[in-house]
């Protein structure tokens, strides 16, 4: 099982717009310096809707190779239609990644037998694991709890990333863990209250400019340290809310351009922030140290 603090990877770009793979690689021996658990590449905060299937695949491929296997690298290989879900999941499976983010059907949405088949069709077929992504507010849909606890019986899905921001819907699958399925907070506001649940972890946006700082919230828990946990939850909550000024990943990217990261700008429709939300961001990255 994949376990701790797993960053979802932003994807540099050059300024004409193309994937900047020597970025990438910094990044990635970056994150494994400082003790990031596990890698995803291609979930939202990867843009990976406004990037062609073959940069998808190039992503996925580099990032396996760079990585070495020092840490567990998670594929982003969800879609609205289960065909390009599939084939995509048994590429990156293929080619090596230890499991696959697979989301619900947007725009499409599905009903609850088109929302649970969506998941299985993939799992029945492929040889990673699959870890279900609940995000309506970005999907338009969502995982009922009905669906969650069906879809915890397959022996080839091994968890959810739950981004709701819905504690009580949390706690209501949180019934169906075990050391078979396993959630991840998808809110980086949420990471110990998810632990509290039994949690395995978080798919984090925050550890995209603070690895090591999420990494330490995530173990400290496990070691049994929740007031050490806590407090760092607490000390970067103000930070963490003005990385969701605007839609992920706009300020996430702005605050690792301010960093010196120099990890590029966006394809549309995403566009630069504005200033005013751009200022909130660089008062919060300064009162934790960060700029």
């Amino acid at each position: 099982m994949i376990k701790g603090s797993i960053v979802a990877l932003v994807t540099p770009f050059h300024e004409d717009g193309s994937v900047n793979f020597e970025k990438l690689s910094e990044l990635l021996n970056w994150h494994i310096a400082n003790s990031t658990d596990a890698i995803l590449v291609l979930g939202t905060t990867g843009e990976s809707t406004t990037m062609t299937h073959e940069e998808d695949d190039a992503v996925v491929q580099f990032t396996i190779n760079t990585v070495k296997g020092r840490v567990p690298v998670i594929a982003g290989s969800g879609s609205n239609d289960t065909a390009t879900q599939l084939m995509k999941s048994k590429k990156y499976a293929e080619m090596g990644a230890d499991a696959l983010l697979c989301i619900t059907p947007y725009y499409n949405k599905a009903n609850e037998e088109g929302m649970i088949r969506h998941f299985t069709t993939v799992a029945d077929q492929v040889s990673a694991p699959v870890i279900l992504y609940n995000v309506p507010g970005r999907t338009g849909c969502a995982l009922s709890v009905s669906a969650v606890e069906r879809l915890s019986k397959h022996p080839n899905i091994m968890g959810i990333k739950e981004a709701s921001g819905n504690i009580s819907f949390a706690v209501s699958i949180s019934r169906y863990l075990s050391d078979d399925f396993v959630m991840y907070s998808g809110n980086d506001d949420m990471i110990v209250p998810i632990l509290s649940l039994g949690g395995s972890g978080v798919i984090s946006v925050f550890a995209n400019t603070n690895p090591k700082e999420c990494h330490d919230l995530v173990a400290k828990w496990f070691e049994g340290d929740y007031e050490g946990s806590l407090a760092i939850q607490q000390k970067y909550l103000d930070y963490i809310h003005s990385l969701f000024l605007e839609v992920n990943p706009i300020p996430v990217k702005a605050a690792l351009n301010a960093m010196g990261m120099e990890v590029g700008g966006y394809r549309l429709p995403l566009y630069e922030m504005s200033g005013r939300t751009k200022a909130i961001l660089f008062v919060e990255m300064e009162k934790v140290g960060l700029i």
